[in-house]
Order: C-alpha cells, then sequence, then structure tokens
C-alpha cells in the first residue's frame, strides 16, 4: 500500500511459523494489531503519523493477512489468545524490543488483553479499540448485540459449515460484515479493502477465521475465568476508545467492563462507528500521541476526548 510504502517487511519466525510484519520510524517502540476482517493494513492512515515519534511494528495475526495460518485441534489452542499473544512477544523480540506500548483493534485488541495479562512485564501501556472483555460481553449478551455481531455466533459453528459458506464467496463474506457497520464501505479506501479481498481469499483463511472465534468462546472463556478466580488484573495504564455509532459502545458499559478488569482505566467513545482508525484516523492519533508519550510537550494539547 502507497501509505506505508516506507515501512520495511520482514517476515518473522513465531511458535507455528512466519508472521508478516512492518516497521517504521524512531522512537519507543509501539505495537499495532488489527481486528477481524482485516490485516496490518488497516492501520495506514494511522501509522505514518504515529511512526513520526515511534517505532512502529505492525504485524498480521496468525490466521490472517500474509501470516502462518496452523492447523488447529479439537480445543482450538492454536488460534487461543494466549498463543496469539506469543506471536506478538516473537515478533517484538525479533524487532529488539522487550517492552513496548500496545495500539489493537478488534481481535487483535483481545490478543492485547492476554498479551498485558501473560506478559505484563512487556507491555508499558495499552489503547484498546472497540471492545470490551471477552467474557463480559458474552456474558451479557442481548437480542441488540447478537443482531449486531450475528458473526460471533455464526462462526463458532462446528466445522465445515461455516467455512463451507465463507469459501463459496469470501469477499461477499468480508464485504457483508464490514459494509452493514455505520460508516458502510465507504470508510475504506481501495486499495486498503483489495487488501482485505486478497488476503481473505488466501486459501485456509475461512478455517482459521472461525478457529479463532471458536477460541474466544471456549478456551480464552476459560483463561479468562482464570483470572477472574486469582484476581489477576491489567496493571498497565490501560485506554479505551470506542464508537458511539458502533454495537459494543451501545450494547455495554465498556468503562465500567474494563475497571473490573484493570487498575487503571482511561477512555471515552469517539463519534465514529467500529473501524476507528478508518473512520476516525485524526482523533485516534491524537489520542495515541497523547497517552502513549505523555510527556512530550510538542504533543501536548493534541488529545481529543
Amino acid at each position: 500500500m502507497k501509505d506505508l510504502q516506507n515501512f520495511s517487511v520482514a517476515q518473522v519466525e513465531g511458535p507455528a511459523g512466519a508472521l508478516h510484519t512492518r516497521r517504521g520510524g524512531n522512537g519507543p517502540p509501539l505495537l499495532l494489531l488489527h481486528g477481524h476482517p482485516q490485516t496490518h493494513a488497516m492501520w495506514h492512515k494511522v501509522a505514518p503519523a504515529l511512526a513520526q515519534h515511534f517505532t512502529v511494528v505492525m504485524m498480521d495475526l496468525r490466521g490472517y493477512g500474509d501470516s502462518v495460518r496452523p492447523t488447529s485441534d479439537a480445543d482450538h489452542t492454536a488460534y487461543s489468545k494466549r498463543a496469539m499473544a506469543l506471536d506478538a512477544v516473537a515478533v517484538m523480540q525479533h524487532h529488539g524490543f522487550e517492552r513496548f506500548g500496545v495500539l489493537a483493534h478488534d481481535r487483535g485488541a483481545r490478543v492485547a488483553h492476554r498479551l498485558a495479562v501473560d506478559h505484563s512485564e512487556r507491555v508499558e501501556r495499552m489503547l484498546l479499540l472497540d471492545i470490551a472483555p471477552t467474557l463480559a460481553m458474552y456474558a451479557n449478551t442481548s437480542q441488540a448485540f447478537v443482531t449486531a455481531y450475528w458473526h460471533w455466533f455464526f462462526l463458532i459453528q462446528p466445522p465445515p459449515l461455516p467455512e463451507a459458506l465463507i469459501e463459496s464467496d469470501p469477499v461477499r463474506y468480508l464485504r457483508n460484515v464490514m459494509g452493514k457497520r455505520h460508516a458502510g464501505l465507504a470508510a475504506f479506501a481501495p486499495d486498503a479493502l483489495a487488501e482485505y479481498e486478497r488476503c481473505v481469499q488466501i486459501a485456509g483463511t475461512a478455517h482459521a477465521i472461525c478457529e479463532d472465534y471458536r477460541a474466544s468462546a471456549m478456551i480464552d472463556l476459560a483463561h479468562d475465568r482464570a483470572d477472574i478466580a486469582v484476581g489477576n488484573k491489567l496493571m498497565q495504564p490501560l485506554r479505551v476508545l470506542w464508537g458511539e455509532h458502533g454495537a459494543v459502545g451501545q450494547c455495554f458499559d465498556v468503562l465500567g467492563l474494563w475497571r473490573e478488569r484493570a487498575t487503571q482505566v482511561s477512555g471515552s467513545s469517539l463519534p465514529c462507528g467500529h473501524y476507528i482508525a478508518e473512520e476516525a484516523p485524526g482523533r485516534l492519533i491524537a489520542s495515541a500521541l497523547n497517552f502513549f508519550n505523555p510527556n512530550d510537550p510538542s504533543i501536548k494539547g493534541n488529545h481529543h476526548e
């Protein structure tokens, strides 16, 4: 993509295989994690501005983009957020970083949550976009949420039905999921949308997507319940942003739910839908600069909340 042409590309060997990454900029390290059904290309409006202040590392999650699509088992362990968090650790170690900030959206934000719990010494601070904790969202499901997030319940059905339906027309699936939200497909730059469409057609993607969601509804919930049972909470500064026109903010008390799982929480809604990085990039950039580098006098006053 043209917006990311100044970011170098590297294939990093992770625990399950090759992970596609891009790196650019200088300064403190900042890891960016994308959501479903996208790739690291979702950051194309945000990453160049952040790279003026940070060393930005983007990666395609396993199962997405040009990263590995490992085979899974009956417990969906290969797509647990615990396994995916280990990918993130491997990527940042490859790029020379033991401790870093994390900016993450959607599925990537769920990986980031597990990363910050399991590897708290690595995550300095974290900004999550348009999610509430997974367990809380399942436990507080309403008809409004199910209607908006129907894919959560479709993708977790046993194979091979969800995979077969997606594979019958992967682009139609992607355009339906992304286009039916607040801003429609107009929110996505043509070259970004073309990249998402290319990657969703790669062999094995449908199964990987389903396994990601099956893991979230099964093994990931077991990990979350275990954390709650022993009182594990996020200790890092956490900021959460959500779209005021999105289902997460409309169906859940986002700040309240995160305050049950973290000790230092701030955040607010933004005037957009689910895809914050592409619908409201300027506001996201300002908030990220303020949050990840609060002592830099050159960016004070840029925080839009």
